[in-house]
Parts: structure tokens; C-alpha cells; sequence
């Protein structure tokens, strides 16, 4: 019956898609991000939704010309386009085998691709807050269904991700979600009706069970982080900030023992074969750089010849398998060089000053006040990404930089707001602007409070 229901409804998206392309931009993130078909159980499970919705996609984007926007040339889409032509570079000089190299490059390379697509169909408050909707949709599936289940289970299992997807894995869903919360507190705050903000509010808390009942250290010390950034950027940032520590605080007291075991492995990590794990794939990732400063390993550098060559030796001589770089920083570095960690830092740090200059030029303008907060949460929402992913192999995941395109579109349509109406000035001011002449002094109001009189 899913496999019916979830073949059908993207069948009935393909002509929505071709009159407006911007529909299918909406379409690929959705099915990128959360992974539909694999909540399947036959012939769903294996189709190539996503490559589909991706060719009528572009179709519609060559057909429908006129409702496409010029791309928004600025430096941060610049970063973005300069990250993925080294990123291309690198896969030349990979050294993993070659068709696996080829399959990693095409699946980076489509996010891209799509995401620079979108930068070109989506446009203004009403699809933006459309891309947010569909990123909690998305994730927000797992997020409440997790949450639930951490309820249901007292803690005691963890929760996991879809099949075969980026987050498949129970400490990179709980990352993915610490990068969604910031979001649903937006949409909570734009939102008019009354249980659609309990509804947020439920939705939050639920999250936040299921990034605890993830197990995740890393997603502890991310959700950590976001909580307390979410509250610096609240309007009241003291009323958030008790808000946030009482409910992670009851959170974590309904946290089974064995929950509060794991979390104190972080103190005693050297005998924690996962940590030692990570330091070990750090210091191979360290090595390779060092050797390959420009190029580094390429895609799929988690190979036998890359650790044979750059393990340490006491972790070489009794390696049976080679794990990933687990930290979007090192992964960074052991696949595309220093070159490629400059390009991925500098892209995140562009993307957080643009947010922060878009909250500036939003300042004493009312009507701006979605774009003002929206940014504010994409800052928090990166550093739930840049922290939690300083432990996992997330440096491929879509949603971070889908908060880039989000900082980029953003960005535009304040631009283009101001330029249509900028602030008000004394109507005087304006006439002798517009006349070339300097302006006239205008006579001060009358005691009794009331305005200069106007013919």
C-alpha cells in the first residue's frame, strides 16, 4: 500500500512540476532529505524518485524560461560553486577505487546541482518559508516518530534513520534534528492559529526526546550548543535559556541508566573503542593531508591503500576495517586537502556573516521581521551542523547547505524589499532630494502635540 500511495503522489507531482518548476525544486529536496521510498516494502523501495523528479525538474526549468530568476551572484554562492569544482578536482587524483569514487562525486555532485537549480526557481518569503516547511517535513517525521518511541521505550533503544540514507545512522539523525529545532521554532513564531503553535511546541519537545534518545554524545554536547545559541538569539534570551535547560533537564532524567553510562564515556574516551576509533581515523585524515596537502585522498578515501599508507602503526598493524573520517572537519581534510577545508570553512563562515548582515539590514523594518528571525535561526541551526559535526561523517549533508541556499534567497528578497520600499523619510526631505535642491527647514510642531498641517 505505501509503495501505491508514494509512486502515485510523485506521479501526480510530475505535471505541477512542469508548469512550475519551482515545484519540483520543492519536490527534490523533500526526497533527498527524507528518503520516502525507503519507508517502503516492494518495488517503492528502489525506484529512482529522486533522478526522476531531477530530470523534469530541469526540463521544466529549460521550458519554462520566464518564471526562472537570474542566480544570485554574490561571494557566498561563489564558495559554493568553488567547494564543488575542487571537490570535482579532488576525485581525479582519488585514491579509492575509481567506480567508487565516480558513485560519490555523482551523489555530492546532484545535491548541488539541484541546490544551485533552486537558487534560480525559488524566490521571495512565500517559497522560502515553503523550503522550511518542507526541511520539517522531512526531518520532523523522524524527529516526532523517534520522540514517541523514546517515550514508548523509556530510553531504553536507540532511534535510528532511514535505510540507506546520510542519516541512516542514529548519532547523524540526532545531528539532523539539532539542525532542525532552530527551524520549527521559526515556523512556531510565524504561524496565527493557536494549535498549530501547540502543535510546534509538541513537535519541539519531541525532537528533543529523540536527539537524547539517540544516544549520540556528540549530538548531546551539539544540542548543547544550539540550545544555548537559540537563546542568545531569542527576543528574550533569559526566558529561553530557563526554558531550554528545564526541558533537557527533564529530558535527561527520564533517561534510562544505561543512557547516562554512555554519556560518561566521553570522561574515560580512551577506553572507548568508538573514540579511539575516531582519533585514529583523524590522525590518518592528519597524515594523508600532510602527505597530499592540495588534494588529500578524494571521495571515498576510507579505503585499505589510503590507511596501509597513512594509519598510525599501531592502529595499521591490527586494522580490520577502515572507518570513516567521523568529523566533517576531517573528512574534509582527508578528501579534498587543506585546499578543500579552507573552501568548507570559509563557505560557513560566509554563510554566517551574510545571515548576520541580512538581521542588520532587517533593523527598524517591521515587515522584515520573518527575514530577521529566520536568519537568526539558520545560525543557530549551523552551529547544531558545524558542533555535531565535528564528531560524524556529515560533511555530504544536504540540509547544511540548503541553509546556505536559505541564507542566499533570504538574502535577495530583503534586498529587493528595501529597494521597493526604503525607509520612510519626512516627505520634505524627499522633494527637495528629488528637486536637486538642499532640504528645507521644516517648522517645528505646535506644543499641543499635533503634526506639522498639510494642504
Amino acid at each position: 500500500m505505501r509503495d501505491i500511495a508514494l509512486t502515485a503522489f510523485v506521479a501526480g507531482l510530475l505535471p505541477f512540476i512542469l508548469l512550475h518548476p519551482y515545484v519540483g525544486a520543492l519536490a527534490w529536496a523533500w526526497v533527498s532529505i527524507m528518503n520516502p521510498h525507503r519507508l517502503t516494502f516492494s518495488f517503492a523501495f528502489n525506484m529512482p524518485f529522486a533522478m526522476i523528479i531531477a530530470i523534469v525538474t530541469l526540463a521544466s526549468f529549460v521550458l519554462n524560461y520566464r518564471k526562472r530568476h537570474p542566480f544570485p551572484w554574490n561571494p557566498l554562492t561563489a564558495l559554493l560553486i568553488a567547494f564543488v569544482a575542487w571537490m570535482t578536482l579532488t576525485s581525479v587524483f582519488a585514491l579509492g577505487p575509481p567506480e567508487e569514487v565516480f558513485e560519490a562525486w555523482l551523489q555530492v555532485f546532484k545535491i548541488h546541482l539541484m541546490l544551485l537549480v533552486s537558487l534560480m526557481l525559488l524566490k521571495g518569503r512565500k517559497q522560502i518559508e515553503m523550503l522550511v516547511w518542507v526541511i520539517f517535513i522531512s526531518l520532523g517525521y523522524y524527529g516526532v516518530k523517534g520522540g514517541l518511541f523514546t517515550l514508548v521505550s523509556g530510553g531504553g533503544d536507540k532511534v535510528w534513520g532511514p535505510k540507506g540514507g546520510v542519516i541512516e545512522e542514529n548519532n547523524a539523525l540526532a545531528v539532523a534534528l539539532v539542525v532542525l529545532l532552530p527551524l520549527i521554532y521559526y515556523l512556531r513564531s510565524t504561524v496565527t492559529r493557536q494549535w498549530m503553535k501547540w502543535g510546534f511546541v509538541f513537535a519541539m519537545i519531541a525532537v528533543a526526546f529523540s536527539i537524547l534518545g539517540s544516544q549520540s554524545r556528540g549530538a548531546l554536547l551539539a544540542v548543547t550548543a544550539a540550545a544555548t545559541m537559540l537563546a542568545l538569539k531569542s527576543k528574550r534570551p533569559a526566558l529561553m535559556g530557563m526554558l531550554g535547560a528545564i526541558t533537557l533537564a527533564g529530558i535527561i532524567a527520564f533517561m534510562p541508566d544505561s543512557w547516562t553510562n554512555r554519556m560518561q564515556t566521553m570522561e574515560t574516551y580512551e577506553a572507548d573503542g568508538s573514540a579511539m576509533g575516531r582519533l585514529y581515523a583523524w590522525e590518518t585524515s592528519w597524515n594523508l593531508a600532510l602527505d597530499r596537502p592540495l588534494v588529500g585522498g578524494g571521495f571515498r578515501m576510507d579505503n585499505p591503500l589510503a590507511y596501509r599508507l597513512y594509519a598510525p602503526k599501531e592502529f595499521a598493524m591490527n586494522i580490520r576495517t577502515t572507518p570513516v573520517a567521523h568529523s566533517i572537519y576531517f573528512q574534509a581534510l582527508g578528501e579534498h586537502g587543506f585546499v578543500g577545508l579552507g573552501l568548507f570553512l570559509a563557505l560557513m563562515f560566509a554563510a554566517w556573516r551574510s545571515a548576520g548582515r541580512v538581521i542588520r539590514e532587517c533593523k527598524g523594518r517591521p515587515d522584515l521581521a520573518w527575514a530577521d528571525l529566520l536568519m537568526r535561526m539558520t545560525q543557530v541551526s549551523l552551529i547544531g551542523y558545524l558542533s555535531g559535526g565535528a564528531f560524524l561523517n556529515l560533511l555530504h549533508f544536504d540540509v547544511a547547505y540548503y541553509l546556505v541556499g536559505i541564507v542566499v534567497l533570504t538574502g535577495v528578497a530583503v534586498r529587493e524589499a528595501l529597494a521597493a520600499s526604503p525607509a520612510p523619510q519626512p516627505a520634505a526631505v524627499q522633494a527637495a532630494g528629488a528637486a536637486g535642491a538642499p532640504p528645507r527647514r521644516v517648522p517645528a510642531a505646535p506644543a499641543r502635540g499635533r503634526g506639522v498641517g498639510a494642504s
